[in-house]
């Protein structure tokens, strides 16, 4: 396992502030330049299913930009686990691709992480032409189709399919993989109450709930050993009725740390299924998403869209009371995601024991915001929360208020 989750000596660090965001930090076996990690955000730009050059050129921008680590969002391990059939997807057709990727990031002297995961009951099985799998079958109001329940054998299928991703990203150059526990995907539908109603191995009991993710963990730990960086991403509760508790989550994370199968957790909250907006906070963009609609959909979004799309309320370190306990709880490294835009809320993080943080939509808007803070501890970004950039993910993920501006 890796050495401690910091590099001692940094000037934070004496002056008890915490280590400098700044400064190099450790990440199990790799040391990042700086604690700012490019959280994963969809970037739409695969048509294929393949690495392009509009991927490559996503992921420059942050790292040109200053970040320590830049991580590719939804690498699927299998066709079936896509969120949509044009999304990237861990075969060995894609290494090619993503070794010009992992070979440009590092260029710039930046690390690079794939986000491992499939997408359970958030696929959508009309455009993968293959059935969403789920803990429970059900209706799926994504595809209009029904969820097929993953038997013991879709398990065992999707959990040996991480650990090949798993090897697939270090044979390409991956730095680190993430493994996407969170936002009521396949895994993370498993721990929810709510979507899992099973009464064999793998319902019931939280121990049984959790058997998927720890053995998703487990597999790739064991496949990858120390080669690369292993993190996890993971809900700290659902944000909806009967869905993951903090308290239930705490324990999950209990489990990951004893066992030694990740080197970090970055914590997260909301279902990409049912309350996406508990992650992102700010404007619910309904309109813009029903407007990648045709007609009779775009009405229905509209009418509707508001249950789905809920309003709550932006603010500086949104996740950071739920982070706390995790913190307080747990020895492992942590990362701190939500509403990390500035370094004041930077050196917060790590004043409170949070070895990284993870940015996103501020990225999106101003990628070279770390090259600015770091020559103005002042900087503000110029990120306004509107989440009009989510509905760009049909037309390549971008922040439409840089066009507004120039024009």
């Amino acid at each position: 396992m890796a050495d401690g989750p910091g590099v001692a000596g940094s000037a934070g660090e004496a002056a008890g502030r915490g280590p400098d965001v700044m400064g190099p930090g450790r990440l199990g076996p790799l040391r990042l330049r700086n604690r700012v990690i490019k959280a994963a955000t969809f970037e739409g730009v695969t048509p294929d299913a393949l690495v392009t050059q509009e991927l490559i050129d996503y992921h420059l921008r942050p790292a040109e930009g200053g970040v320590g680590m830049t991580t590719v969002a939804y690498c699927a391990v299998s066709p079936e686990g896509r969120t949509e059939r044009r999304q990237l997807w861990m075969r060995p057709e894609a290494l090619p691709g993503l070794r010009r990727l992992t070979a440009a990031v590092h260029g710039t002297g930046a690390a690079v992480c794939a986000q491992l995961g499939h997408a359970g009951p958030v696929a959508d099985g009309r455009s993968n032409k293959a059935a969403s799998l789920a803990p429970t079958a059900g209706f799926n109001a994504l595809s209009m189709r029904r969820n097929r329940a993953a038997t013991a054998e879709d398990i065992d299928r999707v959990v040996r399919a991480h650990a090949d991703a798993a090897l697939l990203a270090a044979e390409a150059g991956f730095d680190a993989v993430e493994i996407h526990l969170g936002h009521n995907y396949l895994a993370g539908a498993f721990l929810s109450p709510r979507l899992n109603s099973r009464t064999d191995a793998f319902g019931g009991s939280l121990r049984a709930r959790a058997a998927v993710a720890l053995g998703v963990t487990r597999a790739v730990r064991e496949a990858l050993g120390d080669r690369i960086a292993i993190t996890a991403k993971l809900n700290m509760k659902d944000g909806v009725r009967g869905g993951l508790t903090l308290d239930d989550s705490l324990q999950v994370a209990r489990w990951l740390e004893e066992e030694g199968s990740v080197d970090a957790l970055e914590l997260t909250a909301g279902s990409s299924l049912l309350n996406p907006m508990y992650l992102f906070r700010g404007d619910a963009p309904v309109r813009a998403f029903a407007a990648n609609f045709p007609f009779p959909q775009r009405l229905a979004i509209r009418a509707v869209g508001g249950r789905f799309f809920r309003t709550y309320p932006y603010r500086p370190l949104y996740l950071l009371d739920a982070a706390r306990q995790f913190r307080a709880a747990l020895r492992l490294p942590l990362i701190l995601l939500g509403g990390v835009t500035d370094r004041q809320g930077m050196d917060r993080a790590m004043a409170e024991g949070f070895e990284f943080v993870a940015m996103a939509r501020a990225l999106l808007r101003e990628p070279d915001l770390l090259h600015r803070i770091g020559g103005d501890a002042s900087t503000r970004s110029l990120c306004i929360h509107c989440n009009r950039c989510m509905p760009t993910i049909y037309t390549g993920t971008h922040c439409p208020v840089i066009g507004e501006t120039a024009s």
